[in-house]
């Protein structure tokens, strides 16, 4: 306790005087000193404390480290193709690799011959080794892994280029890369123990043709990932904070000269099935508010099982993004697809999605006629009222237009206005669900 009172006595004495008292405690003796004589005396709540531990009677500070967390790998956000890197063709990377490693000389003032002969083809080998592995490695290293890949993402990877096809390709230019790091280094050291000058020569050109012949027998996988890297980069970017119209429906109903009527996407417009071969972009401005409008390949009556890739892209859209859907009907037997087939698939659609905002249009009102079309493969007196209604107007609140003749077009751009500000009150508000839950 008399310790302890001296240490609360002392407190309360100004520091502008130089302390330094002996306490005596119950086993050995202290000393403790105040600081010096300071012109501005600060105070402050925070104390810092040390654990120590009696060692031999006396007080040894221990080292406090807390484990580090390991950082938890990033999930990439959609865009990480247009991060990809330019990959060169094999044939250029090779030559390229070899005019530098041909400029290489040999280590200065080496006065033999076999000796700076065998320095200048070590040295060679070793510089088109490095030319060669470098880019490789760079590109392994850059290329992102598809498991940390928007799903999205990894849907397009596998629907674009199969299943596996993207981490097969990586593992083969992986393996091309320990491939010519070990050739290299073992001609390199060849060259480097010869005995003479034509002994050295002779390594020399048969490790350059070894590397060569394997290059040019494995360097398939790099004009592979050529491939990839410029079909990957070619895909539509989709940003996930500003609202998108996803239009959906049968193969030919319409859809992509909506797109082309509603944004400044121009896709391809024919009278054919599946014109639309992959995810098509466009933009649309209203207010001087910029909208995201997506085109999609056409949907068939059949399970996912049975569906093609196109198909799936479709289906990975809606599954992935944040989408307002745009659902395309054609009720005149233009498109191809019987209105029961065209009901079906779009039951399935609207049950299997229905958390997206919803928005029906009946296209090509023009070739409608005041009866109903009814395919031969159709049983027209089908007792189903819901099918039968569907067959003459289509689904309940459904927008009839025609491209052809405008009409209905002003009150669609005006239902599409609105729906995409509602889906733009959506993404606000996840966003700040999102905020509250990291906080």
């Amino acid at each position: 306790m008399s310790g302890a009172f001296s240490l609360l006595e002392s407190w309360q004495i100004p520091c502008t005087r130089f302390f330094s008292r002996t306490y005596q405690f119950s086993r050995g003796c202290y000393e403790m000193q105040r600081p010096t004589k300071r012109q501005t005396l600060f105070f402050c709540r925070n104390m810092q404390t040390v654990i120590c531990e009696v060692v031999n009677a006396s007080y040894v500070p221990t080292s406090q480290t807390k484990p580090k967390d390991k950082p938890s790998p990033k999930v990439e956000t959609i865009g990480a193709f247009q991060k990809l890197p330019m990959v060169m063709p094999s044939v250029d990377i090779f030559h390229s690799a070899l005019r530098k490693a041909k400029r290489v000389l040999p280590t200065k003032g080496i006065a033999n011959i076999a000796k700076r002969e065998r320095n200048r083809g070590a040295k060679q080998l070793d510089a088109l080794m490095k030319e060669l592995a470098v880019p490789l490695r760079g590109y392994i290293e850059n290329f992102p892994k598809r498991m940390y890949l928007h799903p999205y993402e990894r849907s397009l990877i596998e629907l674009t280029l199969g299943d596996g096809n993207y981490e097969e390709v990586l593992k083969k230019v992986d393996a091309l890369r320990k491939k010519v790091v070990s050739v290299g280094k073992e001609h390199a050291s060849l060259c480097a123990k010869s005995l003479s000058k034509k002994e050295a020569e002779e390594q020399l050109t048969e490790g350059l043709e070894k590397l060569q012949e394997i290059f040019k027998c494995e360097g398939q996988a790099v004009d592979d990932l050529v491939y990839i890297a410029k079909t990957l980069r070619a895909m539509s970017v989709v940003d996930l904070e500003m609202p998108t119209l996803c239009l959906v429906g049968a193969p030919n109903v319409g859809k992509s000269s909506l797109v082309r009527m509603l944004s400044t996407g121009k896709p391809e417009v024919c009278n054919y099935p599946f014109t639309t071969r992959g995810i098509l972009m466009g933009h649309i401005t209203i207010n001087f508010q910029h909208f995201q409008v997506t085109d999609t390949p056409g949907l068939l009556k059949r399970c996912d099982e049975d569906r093609n890739n196109l198909e799936k892209l479709t289906l990975a859209v809606l599954s992935h993004l944040p989408t307002a859907i745009l659902y395309v009907h054609d009720l005149s037997g233009e498109c191809g697809m019987s209105p029961s087939d065209q009901f079906m698939i779009y039951k399935e659609i609207r049950e299997r999605f229905d958390n997206h905002l919803w928005l029906d249009v009946v296209s090509k009102c023009d070739l409608l006629q005041e009866s109903p079309v009814v395919f031969i493969t159709e049983d027209g007196e089908a007792d189903h009222l819901e099918l039968a209604k569907y067959r003459k107007i289509g689904p309940e609140g459904a927008i009839h237009v025609s491209i052809k003749s405008e009409k209905g077009l002003n009150e669609l751009t005006n239902k599409v206005h609105e729906l995409l500000m509602a889906q733009m009150g959506r993404i606000r508000s996840k966003k700040i669900q999102d905020n509250i839950e990291v906080a």
